[in-house]
């Protein structure tokens, strides 16, 4: 099994920047896909961007939702078996708890953290 868990959440001005981790443990080599989602209140959970994660290779496809594009990069380290989320010039918008997601190999159940809460003050 893989284990997930999400830090570097907190309160931050608009404008302002944080950098988000999740944590991957247990059989990591299973992983292919990794991503961040958000949710704000009463709002549904929606991507904001993936990797390709395979072990063995550093060719990564990335996505990004339209709404940070330009401001938020995803990015990994395979030795420590970190996903990143850079976030730069934040809006309140971007208000919600962040979840770090995973895809196992040969597995139909995606595998979620417990999420971190990120607050952008106008």
């Amino acid at each position: 099994q893989v284990q997930l868990v999400e830090s570097g959440g907190g309160l931050v001005q608009a404008g302002g920047s944080l950098r988000l981790s999740c944590l991957a443990s247990g059989r990591t080599w299973t992983i292919r896909n990794m991503a961040w989602f958000r949710q704000a209140p009463g709002k549904e959970r929606d991507i904001v961007a993936s990797t390709t994660w395979y072990a063995d290779r550093n060719d990564d496809r990335t996505y990004y939702a339209d709404s940070v594009k330009g401001r938020f990069t995803i990015s990994r380290d395979n030795a420590d078996n970190t996903l990143y989320l850079q976030m730069n010039s934040l809006k309140p918008e971007d208000t919600a708890v962040y979840y770090c997601r995973a895809l196992i190999q040969d597995s139909r159940t995606p595998l979620w953290g417990q999420g971190t809460q990120v607050t952008v003050s106008s």
